[in-house]
């Protein structure tokens, strides 16, 4: 761009009229100027306004600009609900070629297989001559303790194989694929920048990896990485529109979009999903994008269901139908699974935390491939005897939530019969449910230690299957002591009145729902949205209370050992610049006290309007590290004109030095509207004054510190200006406030790494 026309050498062109490409966009690891960027868009879209009352091909275009919103969203919703299928899909085939594999057709998984056979009975609707077990394919049995040490080396064997190349994968092609995602997109949406984080590499890898990582049967789940994957299709289409492409606010308005229908599509929920992108991930969340989020997760479950990944025509994952209503007395045990939620919860995140620190400042972050490896080969050795730990989260969710009736072969049914005429009674526990308890009790021991050290390793993770399994055993087997507790002892006053012999009373796959949902709501801390997403889970609409008095039990019993869900502390472990909006500033200190410079330290940084050549001003910028300079009348005055960013000084200085005549070291840059005269035989001045925010925020020196918390969060600030009287005093980034808020907090205020 030239800042001289050359026709007219003498008329300056101003940087307003002719933008530079580069000017007003970011570095990577930095935070966006929301209040920039939502002026960029509000001039944009009033210049497209005042142009389509002038002609209709400009009409045109201001009707496309208004529906490309809408048009995005549905091609964000088709392409993660077309991926989200074709994941369960390939989940379930993989998981199950663990185990055996099927003679019409490798890629038929153990269920399909058996579909088509004659030879199936209901008892043993596993069994059919088409699917074959790894011992039978080798070793022509499938009985004896030869068979079964086959069938268990190779099933380690798949296990690590898969692993290997999740981890491979992700280490060689995409680094950011690694993880659930959840605590980055928060950041993101927050305003920062982690360019590559939802690009195309990391969403094919993230794509692959997560089939194999979920197979590998390690304790994961794909829910948390379907958001990442669906706000790398939303980051990518984003690239179509220019409205999405050029301005970052809006783009993340999409995005927030996006992460409803991450959850849409993992848990057939999209009501679920609009919630948990406005309670739990997104940071600035207006009305249009509730609405088209509504839309998007209404196209994604669709899609999903269209593709019908699970079989059963129903889009939702757990499908219960439970054929006794509870009773109020049951809140006290519903209430006890909130509080055993609860210290999960906080004993997770700790532990979790204090692990993934251990790998961030140990050896054992040099190897993540080994770690990986080490941790599947575990996994698979204690798993593979015990039924429950062998079947995926998700199969054994299913079985837990399942109500008995008395065709059920499950071993969790093995109640004594009982001739009464009612077939659902609650029945004294046979010698099957005491072995599948047993069973259940080392499940959830195993469930607890694995997922500790499982999540935060370089594969991605989800974390809500993991934590609803060990809530969701915990329940079964409260559940099971309540049903033979009011079997054995009907005559309580307890349960005098309604719960009379032969009746079913009790149902303990309620119980397990509930338990699910505390331990979720423990480690998450999610409340709205999670009773939301368990009850169209489900398909259970009269358990919300039990749902909602476990949920709020379990976040109040964690909160009292801690303010932050897992995400907040991944992002607090990481030093993401991240101002949680739940958190009350509550100390009683001024902007004077946090703001820069401090007494010991150097003037502040400062431009003049006018004075200063280009050589003073790339001196300057080069000694520093600072993202902005404050513009200043002069330096004697220090009376506040405006703000520059760093990016945009240099880029308009290095393209004015090409393609402005005249322009040298000796050249005055100048911020003022009229350039100042100049001598005939001084080189021409440098008018920078396009680049100015002649808005910059500012507060007083006197200005109460929670309030600035306030007007940061509330408007994304990167940073504010402090004054006293009009003069310029010093300047307030986020980062100072993230650190004085650790400090007040005894952390270690340089844990934060970014601004």
């Amino acid at each position: 761009m030239s800042f001289y026309d050359h026709k007219k050498p003498n008329k300056f062109v101003d940087p307003l009229e002719d933008p530079l490409p580069g000017v007003g966009t970011y570095e990577d690891f930095n935070t966006i100027d929301w209040v920039r960027e939502k002026t960029k868009d509000r001039d944009r879209h009033r210049e497209i306004t005042n142009k389509s009352k002038l002609s209709t091909v400009a009409l045109l275009h201001s009707i496309s600009d208004a529906f490309s919103g809408w048009l995005l969203m549905l091609l964000v919703g088709l392409m993660s609900g077309a991926l989200a299928g074709g994941i369960d899909i390939a989940a379930h085939w993989l998981t199950d070629m663990k185990e055996g594999v099927c003679l019409i057709g490798f890629w038929f998984n153990h269920e399909h297989c058996c579909w088509t056979s004659n030879e199936t009975t209901f008892k043993e609707r596993d069994q059919c001559p088409q699917w074959q077990s790894w011992a039978e394919l080798i070793t022509g049995t499938s009985e004896g303790p030869f068979a079964y040490i086959m069938n268990y080396l190779m099933y380690i064997f798949w296990a690590l194989l898969f692993a290997f190349l999740a981890v491979t994968l992700v280490r060689a092609f995409a680094p950011y694929a690694c993880g659930s995602g959840i605590p980055e997109i928060k950041t993101i949406l927050s305003g920062f920048i982690i360019r590559g984080y939802l690009g195309k590499w990391t969403l094919i890898i993230k794509t692959i990896t997560l089939v194999l990582a979920v197979s590998s049967g390690l304790s994961l789940g794909k829910e948390g990485p379907l958001v990442h994957v669906a706000c790398c299709c939303a980051n990518i289409l984003c690239h179509l529109f220019t409205k999405y492409r050029k301005n970052e606010a809006k783009r993340r308005e999409v995005l927030s979009a996006a992460a409803a229908v991450g959850v849409s599509v993992a848990f057939g929920a999209p009501i679920g999903g609009v919630l948990f992108s406005l309670e739990e991930v997104s940071y600035y969340f207006p009305l249009k994008t509730l609405w088209r989020s509504f839309f998007a997760a209404l196209v994604a479950a669709f899609t999903l269901r269209s593709i019908n990944p699970f079989g059963n025509s129903r889009l939702v994952l757990f499908y219960v139908e439970f054929h006794a209503p509870w009773h109020m007395l049951e809140l006290a045990p519903f209430i006890l699974l909130g509080i055993f939620g609860g210290l999960w919860g906080a004993l997770f995140i700790r532990a979790n935390i204090a692990w993934c620190r251990r790998r961030k400042t140990t050896r054992l972050g040099h190897y993540p491939v080994m770690e990986v490896l080490v941790v599947t080969a575990l996994t698979a050795v204690v798993a593979y005897p015990n039924s429950y730990t062998r079947m995926s989260g998700a199969e054994l969710i299913s079985e837990l939530f399942n109500d008995c009736s008395l065709l059920d072969s499950s071993q969790l049914c093995g109640y004594k019969p009982v001739s009464v005429c009612n077939s659902l009674a609650d029945r004294p526990a046979g010698e099957g449910l005491y072995t599948a308890l047993w069973q259940l009790a080392l499940a959830l021991v195993f469930k607890i230690m694995v997922t500790v050290i499982t999540f935060g390793m370089k594969v991605p993770s989800g974390l809500f299957i993991p934590s609803m399994a060990v809530g969701a055993i915990a329940g079964r087997l409260l559940g099971v002591g309540m049903e033979q507790l009011a079997y054995y002892h009907h005559d309580w006053f307890l349960f005098k009145g309604w719960c009379s012999p032969g009746a079913d009373c009790i149902t303990p796959g309620l119980y397990a729902m509930v338990g699910a949902a505390a331990c979720l709501g423990g480690v998450t801390r999610m409340t709205v949205s999670l009773v939301v997403i368990m009850f169209e889970l489900t398909g259970g609409l009269e358990y919300i209370v039990p749902l909602m008095a476990a949920t709020m039990t379990s976040k109040w019993v964690a909160d009292a050992f801690g303010r932050e869900g897992i995400y907040e502390a991944h992002i607090r472990l990481n030093g993401y610049p991240f101002l949680e909006p739940k958190e009350e500033f509550e100390h009683s200190s001024l902007t004077v006290d946090v703001m820069r410079p401090r007494r010991s330290d150097p003037a502040l940084a400062v431009l003049t309007q006018e004075g200063m050549t280009v050589e003073e001003v790339e001196a300057l910028v080069e000694s520093t590290r600072y993202s902005g300079f404050p513009v200043v009348v002069s330096q004697e005055s220090q009376r506040l004109v405006g703000f520059v960013f760093r990016r945009d000084l240099l880029i308009s200085i290095d393209n004015a030095r090409k393609r402005q005549e005249g322009v040298v070291g000796a050249s005055q840059v100048v911020f003022t509207e009229h350039a100042p005269a100049h001598a005939a035989d001084a080189p021409p001045p440098l008018r920078l004054r396009g680049i100015l925010d002649l808005s910059p925020f500012t507060v007083t020196d006197h200005t109460p510190m929670d309030i600035t918390v306030d007007i940061f969060r509330k408007l994304g600030l990167r940073q504010c200006l402090v004054t006293h009287n009009g003069r310029l005093l010093g300047i307030i980034t986020k980062k100072d406030i993230l650190k004085h808020m650790a400090q007040i907090a005894n952390r270690d205020p340089d844990s934060i790494l970014f601004n």
